[in-house]
């Protein structure tokens, strides 16, 4: 029987990983946890900046400092085998929490790959002043890539369920995923 596939789709910083590690501890059955972090982390040092990956661009937005993200071939293959690894693994019945980062894409990626996979999409969202504040306190976030994907992350997506870091503890995140979506 397949596993059950909760995608958190929501801008860095915006709490999806500490919502993750929240509703493993409290969901009924093991989830496990995929974080596009750790496939984009499987890259060679040399390609961490690099037009065949991932090109970070300092842009203007709006008359702020922004920093755009140009994905190139071998980072579109990256994050399309990350999402097919993610359909194995829930075909072989593991229950999955994936925390991505979708742009330019909508949910539809993953209910392709996932036809016959129960999937639930949920929306982490925060202001945009509460995510630029996280990304300039944890200091591992280029300032400005926050700015950049604020109108992009969410657009075009169907959620199941929204939540907002910046009203609701990381906890009444989880809680509020596991009561909705039976988990």
């Amino acid at each position: 029987m397949p596993g059950r596939v909760v995608l958190l789709n929501g801008l860095g910083s915006a709490g999806k990983s500490s919502i993750a590690k929240a509703l493993q501890a409290i969901a009924t059955t093991p989830f496990l946890n995929v974080q596009m972090d750790a496939f984009l982390d499987m890259l060679p040092e040399a390609l961490q900046d690099h037009p065949e990956t991932f090109r970070y661009r300092t842009v203007t937005e709006d008359g702020h400092s922004a920093v755009a993200i140009e994905t190139g071939p071998l980072g579109a293959r990256l994050l399309r085998g990350m999402r097919e690894a993610v359909a194995a693994m829930a075909r072989a019945g593991n229950d999955l929490i994936v925390d991505d980062v979708l742009i330019g894409e909508s949910d539809d990626v993953y209910r392709q790959l996932l036809e016959g996979v129960t999937f639930h999409a949920v929306g982490v969202f925060a202001p945009l002043e509460v995510l630029e504040a996280r990304e300039s306190a944890r200091g591992d976030r280029l300032p400005g890539l926050a700015r950049w994907q604020f109108g992009r992350v969410h657009r075009d997506m169907q959620y199941d369920l929204k939540v907002d870091t910046s009203t609701a503890s990381t906890m009444e995140c989880a809680l509020a995923i596991k009561d909705r979506l039976g988990l």
